[in-house]
Parts: structure tokens; C-alpha cells; sequence
């Protein structure tokens, strides 16, 4: 987090500023982003714009790896995408701010050479449904990476709201660019790999048992989870015969004669 304490994060007026420009700021960059793909819609219409599309396998389809996210095929197709990525991008930006800056080139191109490679030869495509689920594989494996409370609870409202990403990775339904959200998702999984501990993970509160020491008097100490060692045990597994051990004969030689 940006203000760094030795204890858990206090509930200043501070804290809370911070935390609210940094949701803001992820929020506008979400919104001006989905009005960008707006005004490129409307662009689109009456206009060729397959030459920008990703056309697997082709030389010239490398271009749509810069310009192929922008496109939408249907108001549908864009509106379904705008409210992805608002969401998505808007918690991943929040808690992750410096790893989703360093994660949205790798989103982008891992999306179109997803589409390159693995899509029919020829085939177009476009829009930027790989990068929603390049955002959503981020913030889902940063929170197995990571195991701190935030992005834990990150991982869990993303899952909630997108879990279904997780299968529309694999071809489904005709039409759909399943190759882009696989590209898109294995860019996720790398960003989250590498871009880690990019942002700092907030202090974990340490309770009086886990220091050294006499620990100072605590103001929340009827709060305090008790240690380990003292937790009394509810029920011992009772210490009764489970079974009988079957002696079996050893096994004859090959060479010995058999008894009659």
C-alpha cells in the first residue's frame, strides 16, 4: 500500500484519501479506455476494417496485434467487453497499480498472438475480450501468488463476477476467438508471475504469542486470537483396533517341489 506502517494499515483520513484517489484513478483510466473503443466503433461503420483485424497465420494479419483489441464486431460484442473491462480493469487497478501498468503490453500482445497462432489460417479477429481475460487470470493469480487479505478478496469478487473465464478459454461457441482469450489468459498468468511483488504487500498484523518477548498490553486484546498451543482439542480420535493384519504364506521358490 502507499503508506507504510509497521502495523496493520490505520483508518486515517490519509489512508482513506489514498485509497480513494487510487480507485479513481483506475476508474477514469477503465472509462476513458471504454470511450476510446466508443469512438472507434462509430468509426468503424460503412469502412473495411479487416485489414486491422488479426489474421491467423498471414504476414499482414501482425498488424491487428496493435490494432485488433480496438475493433468490435456488433454493439453487442463492444458493450458486453466495455462492461468487462470496466469492472476488471477498475479492481485491478486499484490494487495492483504498478503490475497492471507492466501488464497491460503483455495482455495486448498475448491476446493477437493467441488469435495468430492457434486461430483457422485466414480467419479475422478482433476485439478486446482477450484483454478482459488477461485482467481477470492478473487479479485471480496474483491473489494465489500473493495470500495477502487484499488480494485475496480481489481474486474472490473477480472470480464471483468472471469466473466463468476460466472455460471460455477452450473452444465453446462458434464464432467467439477463444484463441485470443487463451492468449489473453496465459499473458495474465505471466504478468502475475513476474509482477508479483510489484506492488508492496501490506503488513500483516503479528499477535502477542507471535512476538518475542514480553509483548506491549494490546487495546483489542479481547479481540486477539489465542496461540496455537493453548486451543483446547474438542475430540480425540479414539484409540481402537482398526483392523486385522492377514498373514499370508511366503512365496514358494520356483524351483521347489510342490506338496501333495
Amino acid at each position: 500500500m502507499d503508506l507504510r506502517t509497521p502495523e496493520d494499515l490505520p483508518d486515517t483520513p490519509a489512508q482513506r484519501a489514498t485509497d480513494r484517489r487510487r480507485l479513481l484513478r483506475a476508474l477514469n483510466f477503465s472509462l476513458a479506455f471504454v470511450l476510446v473503443l466508443a469512438a472507434v466503433f462509430a468509426l468503424q461503420q460503412g469502412e473495411d476494417y479487416r485489414p486491422l483485424t488479426v489474421t491467423a497465420l498471414s504476414a499482414q494479419g501482425l498488424w491487428g496485434l496493435l490494432t485488433a483489441p480496438l475493433l468490435h464486431g456488433s454493439v453487442e460484442h463492444i458493450a458486453a467487453n466495455a462492461a468487462s473491462l470496466l469492472l476488471l480493469g477498475t479492481l485491478a487497478g486499484s490494487v495492483y497499480p504498478r503490475a497492471t501498468v507492466r501488464a497491460l503490453p503483455i495482455l495486448w500482445l498475448g491476446s493477437g498472438l493467441g488469435a495468430w497462432l492457434l486461430g483457422e489460417p485466414g480467419s479475422h479477429h478482433l476485439g478486446a475480450s482477450g484483454l478482459t481475460h488477461g485482467l481477470m487470470f492478473l487479479v485471480f493469480m496474483l491473489g494465489l501468488l500473493r495470500r495477502d487479505r487484499p488480494s485475496i478478496a480481489a481474486a474472490m469478487i473477480a472470480f464471483f463476477l468472471y469466473g466463468g473465464m476460466l472455460l471460455t478459454v477452450l473452444p465453446q461457441e462458434p464464432g467467439v476467438s477463444w484463441q485470443s482469450h487463451l492468449g489473453g489468459a496465459a499473458g495474465g498468468v505471466l504478468s502475475a508471475i513476474l509482477f508479483r511483488y510489484l506492488d508492496p504487500i501490506p503488513p500483516r498484523k503479528q499477535y502477542s504469542w507471535e512476538l518475542d518477548g514480553d509483548a506491549p498490553p494490546d487495546d483489542d486484546a479481547e479481540l486477539e486470537l489465542p496461540a496455537p498451543t493453548v486451543v483446547p482439542v474438542l475430540w480425540h480420535r479414539p484409540q481402537e483396533e482398526r483392523g486385522v493384519v492377514l498373514q499370508f504364506p511366503p512365496r514358494r521358490p520356483p524351483d521347489a517341489p510342490e506338496s501333495h
